[in-house]
């Protein structure tokens, strides 16, 4: 089961520190920990969304520090990217998995799935039995539809304006937050149904 789809930045923006990210979307599939744990009981709704908020941020910030590790590493140089190259942007980037300890931040142990896309990263936190592959997969299908559909490229692009689009594709793509197998076929016909929508 995936916990949480987000989609942050990776790269410095004037507004943030250069260790900072900013959380343009997220989308919260399982239960929220502060209605189950005992000491988070008290809160009020508005200080239960602040801590998921807070808790989100810090995946964020987890995965943009892997993100500038993988990158320096490899010694890669970021060049602007422009709209129509969606394909070649997406099969240049940098993938990987963070484990997110138990406690840091949420209750339990769980892992982040991530896929760096230029300036953007998208993250799916999954359970910590989950099969990765099978996320990567999902994840990599995603951002695929999102770069192309939503032209997340382009100058002055912001996800929030479309933030029912992304949920239209997650309720596709990760209903309820389960990883789907998808054999050919039924890909097919997603991908038919997913370009339907998206060219309304």
């Amino acid at each position: 089961m995936v916990r949480c789809f987000l989609i942050h930045t990776v790269c410095p923006i004037s507004a943030l520190s250069a260790g900072e990210s900013r959380l343009l979307y997220s989308r919260t599939f399982s239960p929220d920990e502060a209605v189950l744990t005992e000491q988070h009981r008290e809160l009020s709704p508005e200080e239960r969304r602040l801590l998921r908020k807070e808790k989100l941020a810090v995946v964020a910030r987890q995965v943009h520090s892997a993100v500038s590790l993988t990158r320096e590493a490899a010694g890669r140089v970021l060049v602007e990217a422009v709209p129509g190259e969606e394909a070649l942007v997406l099969q240049e980037a940098d993938g990987g998995v963070t484990r997110l300890r138990a406690g840091d931040p949420f209750c339990e142990e769980a892992s982040a799935v991530w896929l760096a896309v230029h300036s953007l990263a998208f993250t799916l936190v999954c359970e910590p039995h989950e099969n990765l592959l099978l996320a990567e997969g999902s994840l990599r299908s995603l951002s695929r539809h999102c770069l192309e559909d939503l032209h997340l490229l382009g100058q002055g692009s912001e996800v929030l304006l479309k933030s029912s689009r992304v949920d239209v594709l997650l309720s596709r793509l990760l209903p309820h937050g389960q990883l789907l197998f998808l054999n050919h076929r039924f890909a097919q016909s997603l991908e038919k149904e997913v370009a339907g929508y998206m060219s309304k």
